[in-house]
């Protein structure tokens, strides 16, 4: 979903309701500012849609935590 600064503003309650289910993106004079995410889904479970097309399909948090760990 995307709201306005100004519409963010009015109705702030609705939209952090809503970024308890989709994410939420803030615009200011046409451009994305910020977004609201809910603090339910970790970053990397947000991106696991992303990295599955390039990556196994046992490809989790766990997984790639362990592999970016292991490159040090």
């Amino acid at each position: 979903m995307e709201a306005t600064a100004t519409q963010l503003k009015s109705r702030f309650g609705y939209y952090l309701e809503v970024s308890r289910h989709e994410d939420v993106w803030i615009k200011k004079n046409g451009k994305t500012v910020a977004k609201l995410v809910s603090t339910g889904v970790s970053s990397v479970d947000a991106i696991t849609g992303i990295l599955k097309e390039t990556a196994s399909e046992k490809t989790d948090r766990h997984t790639i935590r362990d592999e970016r760990l292991a490159d040090r």
